[in-house]
């Protein structure tokens, strides 16, 4: 098919032909069994988990291929893109790896069949009488990962993924008489902590509502791994500049996908599933794990604790992205150093690994390729605040007895930048330069922030009342915030030298 680019030039549209640029071999891999059902057509997994199949059977590690399909109506036209191209897409990785900058291209051939289940919702339940199926992996987003009551109906799809899911593992069941050796490895990549525990609990509670027998219950329980996993990758998506790449090529590419260089995958289960999953044999930077908590504290301590700081701190000061920020000469290396003293020691891993996890993390934010707008990030700051960093304020606190300068920094930073006001239902902040920006976050949380400064505007309160009313606010923080030794005084002393109001 050809497709007419923005500047007028007739491109044909990526395909099987397209893979001639790489091996011709991998034609073949359209043509290879469906081992994997994808439940989800986004960014996410085509930049992580699809480009991992790719790699295991470019090495003939796998030999299988995915049959993916979305998880809401509004994914249709995604799928339809897809088979436009014969179910591949390209994926560039780029970005800063040991200091050098990395930009990769790349097709992926591993979607064999694209499967609307709102419209095709046979032919989905069909995939689960595969004697190749052995994989079900999915990203719909935390809220896919819900308890959604849903009516007992087998003709027709339901709306959310653990009631499909559920519908799919009893066609199973009955196809296979319960057969212990026709269970599934299912891998949630949702980022919710015991993502597998949850997706299990929810499909078993739909059997229970639906009246399925107590022996297919067992089943699902007994002969389906729930696994849970932790995954690390920023994959970005279709990317700004694409038309340099088609014109490049001389083929126009629809699904085309961008992610980092860096990506990481810990699953907690036992090292004998790589003979289902080859992922390290390939060579792939995923871990089986015993326990995903290291792992997790890890991820969002570092990665996501530094993200949130770098958020209040950056856009207080009138920085828009996290580059920017980690780059400048005022606040780089300061949050550099606060997050290797403040947070990696008290990681519960090896330090040597955890410091060079940070190190890498650090790297990530200086992508050059990468423009991570650092409001994307303040989204419900509170909670983030309380959930990345408060531990380790608490915890650097408890070995030091004293509160870490940079996490309580940005703790004053944030009550400084919801120094909020609401117009037209929109809330906004208020940076250094008195410049507003729009805050999204809980409303009852920025109406306790707009109460607690308006009471310093009409000087009914100091700023020292301010941060005592915040920081005991335990609605926001679900604890007396005042009770930490010293976070007090230090909290307000940072307002008081950011604010022009007296006090």
């Amino acid at each position: 098919m050809d497709a007419k680019t923005d500047r007028g030039r007739v491109l044909r549209l990526v395909g099987r032909d397209s893979l001639q640029i790489q091996q011709r071999h991998d034609q073949d891999m359209l043509n290879l069994p469906v081992k994997v059902l994808q439940i989800g057509e986004g960014n996410f997994l085509r930049g992580f988990f699809d480009w991992m199949i790719y790699e295991c059977n470019r090495q003939g590690l796998f030999q299988g291929s995915v049959a993916v399909s979305q998880p809401r109506p509004g994914g249709a036209r995604k799928l339809e893109q897809l088979r436009e191209q014969d179910g591949i897409y390209g994926l560039l990785t780029r970005g800063l790896q040991n200091g050098r900058k990395i930009e990769e291209e790349l097709w992926i051939p591993v979607f064999s069949e694209m499967i609307d289940p709102y419209a095709e919702w046979g032919h989905f339940l069909s995939v689960a009488e595969l004697d190749s199926l052995e994989i079900i992996v999915s990203n719909t987003t935390e809220a896919g990962l819900v308890y959604q009551l849903s009516d007992w109906n087998p003709s027709e799809a339901p709306m959310s993924f653990p009631a499909k899911l559920t519908m799919l593992l009893y066609r199973r069941y009955e196809r296979y008489e319960g057969s212990p050796d026709k269970g599934l490895l299912i891998l949630p990549c949702e980022l919710l902590e015991r993502n597998g525990d949850i997706l299990r609990s929810i499909v078993l509670r739909h059997a229970e509502d639906w009246g399925l027998s107590p022996a297919f219950r067992s089943w699902v329980e007994e002969c389906n791994l729930f696994l849970n996993s932790l995954v690390d990758r920023i994959v970005t998506g279709y990317p700004e500049e694409a038309e340099r790449y088609f014109d490049q090529w001389g083929y126009e590419d629809r699904m085309l996908n961008t992610a980092e260089p860096y990506y990481f995958w810990a699953i907690e289960g036992d090292p004998s599933l790589e003979s289902r999953l080859p992922l390290q044999s390939a060579g792939l930077q995923v871990s089986w794990v015993p326990d995903l908590t290291p792992y997790q504290v890890r991820k969002v301590r570092i990665l996501n604790g530094t993200h949130t700081l770098m958020a209040s701190i950056g856009l207080l000061h009138g920085f828009t992205e996290v580059k920017e920020i980690a780059e400048s000469m005022e606040w780089g290396e300061d949050i550099r150093s606060g997050m290797l003293q403040e947070i990696v020691p008290l990681v519960p891993l090896p330090p040597e690994e955890v410091t060079a996890y940070a190190e890498t993390v650090w790297e990530r934010f200086r992508n050059p390729f990468l423009r991570h707008k650092l409001q994307d990030i303040a989204m419900n700051s509170i909670s983030k605040f309380k959930v990345r960093l408060l531990p380790s304020l608490k915890e650097y606190v408890s070995s030091h007895n004293t509160p870490p300068s940079l996490i309580t920094r940005g703790l004053a930073s944030l009550i400084r930048l919801y120094h909020a006001i609401q117009v037209e239902e929109q809330w906004y902040g208020t940076r250094l330069d008195g410049e507003r920006m729009l805050l999204r976050d809980d409303p009852d949380s920025l109406m306790t922030f707009y109460q607690a400064w308006q009471k310093v505007e009409d000087r009914e309160w100091s700023i020292r009342q301010l941060v005592a009313s915040i920081l005991g606010d335990q609605a926001l923080w679900g604890e007396d915030l005042n009770r930490i030794p010293n976070l007090h005084e230090a909290v307000s002393r940072y307002i008081e030298e950011m604010e022009l109001i007296e006090t």
